[in-house]
């Protein structure tokens, strides 16, 4: 039951009586992954599992190794050094054993051999193309639907969140679709992805169930959703919904996420402003109207990438060389 938040100010400012901001920053590890990691995690021991593990840009590798770490289970997780360096620090204080590599498919490498030879649970995707996280802790984002509902009475006009592979999207929409099943709801809100690079949006333009692999132009700052290509899970959920796919670049959040820390006193993750950035142009090109209810998903705190958004100096995280070495780093260790 994290805050859902009336922004007065910043809907005056957009023109929106009624925009409001779930604020997922108040979860445990201060991400909304803290959903999918209690579930996967409550999941993992009913299995008897030894070890879970994840590829992660930050916030589900910090998440998954505190529930595990609560759980008494092993956790190793597998990010890459470009990475926010506090995610990195939250997940190794957690017990989690950190491997970081410089290139992302090398994670998903690194996991299937782990899998194969010390039956991990993996939590995460590991394989391509990719088909999203594991389906049970995928479920627990239906929690976010419910909540929403609860909070406003009602279900929004439209909401509207970051998405890198669609997870919490296709969580969130299960659970609106099974509010509108059991009677609870008379209607369902559409759906507005905020990504980076652009494959979501593409495969709408051209109506294709294929997503293909983006351009990057430019390194973004919103790390948590940095992917070439997300999932058809994300883009069915969207057609359903009736919904859209906008993209967003550094600038933007930059300025918004200073905007909603002026505004409203609300510092969030520099991928947590990307929903409002969609929202603003949304607004603009006419597809959101000034009498609509509009919630946008704020998915963790700004505390999360102070190394990215605040100009401070990273400290720097060395990659594994090999795949080879990271296994052997982790056996050493006894995971």
């Amino acid at each position: 039951m994290t805050p859902l938040l009336h922004l007065e100010r910043m809907g005056r400012h957009f023109g929106l009586e009624r925009l409001f901001v779930k604020d997922e920053g108040r979860n445990p590890t201060w991400s909304h992954k803290d959903r999918f990691s209690t579930v996967m995690v409550s999941y993992a021991r009913l299995m008897n599992a030894k070890v879970v593990a994840t590829a992660s840009s930050g916030n589900a590798g910090a998440s998954l190794a505190a529930y595990a770490a609560a759980a008494g289970i092993g956790c190793v997780v597998s990010t890459f050094a470009a990475t926010s360096g506090a995610m990195v620090s939250q997940a190794r204080r957690y017990g989690a054993t950190v491997i970081p590599f410089e290139s992302k498919r090398d994670r998903w490498s690194f996991l299937a051999e782990g899998a194969k030879r010390h039956d991990w649970l993996i939590a995460s995707p590991y394989h391509a193309p990719v088909v999203g996280s594991h389906p049970i802790g995928v479920a627990g984002y239906k929690t976010l639907a419910y909540e929403i509902v609860d909070q406003l009475g009602g279900p929004p006009d439209w909401c509207i969140l970051p998405v890198c592979y669609g997870d919490a999207l296709i969580g969130l929409w299960h659970g609106f679709k099974e509010l509108k099943q059991s009677g609870r709801l008379d209607r369902l809100p559409k759906l507005a992805a905020a990504e980076v690079y652009g494959s979501l949006g593409q495969a709408l333009k051209v109506k294709s169930d294929v997503l293909v692999d983006c351009p990057m132009p430019f390194e973004t700052l919103a790390v948590s959703i940095g992917t070439q290509r997300s999932t058809f899970q994300a883009l069915h959920a969207l057609r359903q919904s009736g919904g859209v796919a906008v993209s967003v670049v550094n600038e933007e959040l930059l300025d918004m996420q200073g905007q909603l820390a002026r505004r409203e006193g609300l510092f969030v993750e520099l991928t947590s402003a990307a929903p409002l950035v969609a929202m603003q142009k949304l607004i603009g090109d006419g597809v959101i109207r000034s009498d609509e209810r509009v919630v946008a998903i704020a998915t963790a705190s700004g505390l999360k990438d102070m190394d990215l958004s605040g100009g401070s100096t990273k400290t720097p995280v060395k990659p594994f060389p090999s795949i080879g070495a990271a296994l052997a780093h982790v056996e050493e260790r006894g995971v």
